[in-house]
């Protein structure tokens, strides 16, 4: 079973979200899914299939080391990059299937090992029910109530295909020392609508749109993510909804992984229209790092 895997959301090696991809998992047997990724233990292995309809590029299922997932990021930028790096289709406009629906993708080749690509999502953004107060969500990350931003950008349960509670915080500072007290969390968020925490800060040496953020995710055996464009997605698609601009196009650059040693950079982009959200956009690089077989007996 060949495979190769990638860095997504970086362009140099050793860096960004690491991502398995099987260019054709035809013959690999529905019971081994799950297994090889755990094998692989990165944040996702993609599997790639004919697409059922024609004019779509692929059929892709995502899986973390918890199960298979709808929808994700990282796994799209990066199908995309190895596909047009590693498996021969021409870069362009894809279109994937995945189990959320038709996700747009344009890909552009930038070098033997080095590819771009930008996703658009097939769902606006949603906002789910009322979340934790702030006291609790603190305890949750280890963390005092002060250090939550809150005002506009209190915390709140966002999805643009998958679903992640969004709590933006007050300094850099704050952002380091977040830590999940799991046990807290099993109290309070494992069986929410949200249970994964994404949280950010304004980066001040990058300018009023550049943040930086973390994501933990110990329900699906992601303790931490260093890249995360489902996530940066619903991200955006909030700050575009709390801005006070009823038209426009809105950008912002998210770095993520830098705690972890493995610093990623995504760029976000929404456009609002009569006071409301229309399309939601992530991008990113994504180098080739190996290739392989697996087998199994």
């Amino acid at each position: 079973m060949r495979f190769i895997t990638l860095d997504v959301f970086t362009s140099r090696p050793f860096a960004g979200n690491q991502l398995a991809v099987f260019l054709d998992a035809r013959s690999i047997p529905e019971s081994h899914l799950l297994p090889i990724t755990r094998e692989f233990n990165f944040s996702e292995v993609t599997f790639c299939y004919p697409p059922t309809d024609a004019q779509h590029t692929r059929r892709v299922r995502i899986f973390t080391p918890g199960g298979e997932v709808p929808f994700a990021g990282h796994p799209v930028v990066g199908t995309a990059a190895a596909l047009a790096l590693a498996d021969g289709v021409a870069p362009g406009k894809f279109r994937f299937e995945l189990g959320i629906g038709i996700v747009p993708v344009d890909v552009r080749v930038e070098g033997d090992e080095l590819a771009w690509a930008e996703f658009s999502v097939a769902k606006m953004p949603e906002v789910g029910p009322q979340v934790p107060t702030m006291n609790t969500l603190a305890e949750i990350l280890s963390l005092e109530a002060s250090d939550l931003l809150g005002g506009m950008l209190n915390p709140q349960a966002v999805s643009c295909g998958y679903p992640f509670l969004l709590v933006p915080l007050k300094s850099m500072a704050a952002l380091t020392r977040a830590r999940v007290r799991v046990e807290r969390w099993e109290q309070t968020l494992s069986k929410s609508w949200a249970p994964e925490i994404f949280v950010a800060a304004r980066d001040a040496n990058g300018g009023p749109q550049h943040w930086r953020a973390r994501m933990f995710a110990p329900g699906i055996n992601v303790p931490e993510d260093p890249a995360t464009g489902s996530a940066v997605a619903a991200f955006g698609g909030w700050l575009a909804m709390k801005d006070a601009k009823p038209e426009g196009t809105f950008e912002w650059t998210v770095d993520q992984g830098v705690e972890m040693g493995r610093p990623s950079q995504l760029e976000v982009s929404a456009d609002k229209a009569g006071g409301v959200v229309t399309a939601v956009r992530v991008a990113g690089r994504a180098v080739l790092m190996s290739e392989g077989k697996l087998r199994v007996r």
